[in-house]
């Protein structure tokens, strides 16, 4: 009777908490729906230059499913440079040559093997192995030096977001900010203060993170440090904003962390770690709407392919205007607790 006693007042509690039960039953569903929408996209197609090349090549390679342009050099390696295409084929006499683009170690073996089945078909017998270069990156590329940036994009906004909510949502529960608000302080003021004072130590965690990823890990760093730092901050700076506005509408911090499969899964999946190329394009329009989308961009076109400011600015704006947008909704929601 006592242990029927215990399970009616737990199924009871559950029963009451219809957040809870909700996300329960629909965060599971919503995940493996996002999962089936990215893993059962088109098989990836290489993009692929031509230049002073046989047409028996060029019309091997789109049976292959490649695309194909045929562009004058000077055009293939514009259009390689910022990144349209994965590689440049060209004839040098009897000598095919292969310039990758070398960024994306997957593309690269994409492009590799249909070449390769390319020229065995297309290209008269005996003639000689591929000079293969890269404008990126090189044949020793690991995989981790690929998805690495934006690993560090997801651990810096992840942990950020967890430890700001949380500590914010005691800020709350402890009548911490009740008293604030009953203080001559201004909403904006307050949450000037708070995003300064918690930003303090989450830029600390994000240097202390993207140091150890490229000095202690020895991931691939062909940019600037300093500009890796600046988009750690300011994936950090979003996650700061976005988690203590999250928090006014939780209770507790188990509440809190029922945030995380709404919130933070979805950008798991557009940040970068699977290739969007081969997804619809109106989930490619979805994960464009998603922060981690810009930094984990701007963290490996900084790392992989050595970009500068002007390479990196769109994203910086983007990043800009996501903490913006959640700063201003931050003073609003202060509006629920007590207006000043």
């Amino acid at each position: 009777m006592r242990i029927r006693a215990l399970i009616v007042r737990i199924l009871r509690q559950f029963w009451h908490d219809k957040r809870t039960l909700a996300l329960m039953i629909v965060a599971p569903m919503f995940v493996l729906l996002l999962m089936s929408l990215v893993f059962n996209g088109e098989t990836y197609k290489p993009d692929i230059a031509v230049v002073q090349a046989p047409d028996a090549l060029a019309k091997k390679l789109e049976q292959l499913d490649a695309h194909v342009y045929r562009y004058s050099p000077e055009e293939a390696e514009s259009a390689l440079a910022e990144g349209r295409i994965d590689a440049v084929v060209r004839l040098n006499g009897a000598v095919p040559e292969v310039k990758l683009e070398g960024s994306d170690p997957s593309a690269n073996k994409a492009v590799l093997l249909v070449l390769q089945e390319a020229f065995q078909q297309a290209v008269p017998a005996g003639v000689v192995r591929p000079v293969v270069t890269y404008l990126h990156g090189s044949a020793s590329m690991a995989s981790f030096d690929y998805f690495g940036p934006v690993l560090i994009g997801f651990f810096v906004f992840f942990f950020v977001f967890l430890i700001a909510g949380v500590a914010f949502l005691r800020e709350r529960t402890g009548g911490t900010l009740e008293r604030l608000l009953a203080s001559p302080l201004r909403r904006w003021e307050i949450v000037a203060g708070y995003l300064a004072g918690f930003g303090l130590f989450t830029a600390i965690q994000s240097a202390l993170i993207a140091w150890f990823a490229i000095g202690a890990l020895g991931m691939m760093m062909n940019g600037s440090f300093g500009l890796v730092l600046a988009f750690a901050l300011l994936l950090a700076l979003v996650a700061l904003s976005l988690g203590t506005l999250l928090s006014a509408f939780a209770s507790n911090e188990f509440q809190m962390i029922q945030f995380i499969p709404l919130v933070i899964v979805p950008q798991v999946f557009f940040s970068g770690l699977f290739n969007m190329e081969t997804m619809a394009d109106w989930l490619r329009w979805l994960g464009r709407c998603m922060p981690l989308f810009y930094g984990a961009d701007a963290l490996r076109e900084i790392m992989v392919r050595g970009g500068g400011w002007p390479d990196v600015a769109f994203d910086a704006y983007m990043l800009a205007g996501f903490a913006a947008v959640f700063i201003a909704l931050n003073i609003f929601a202060l509006k629920k607790h007590r207006s000043i």
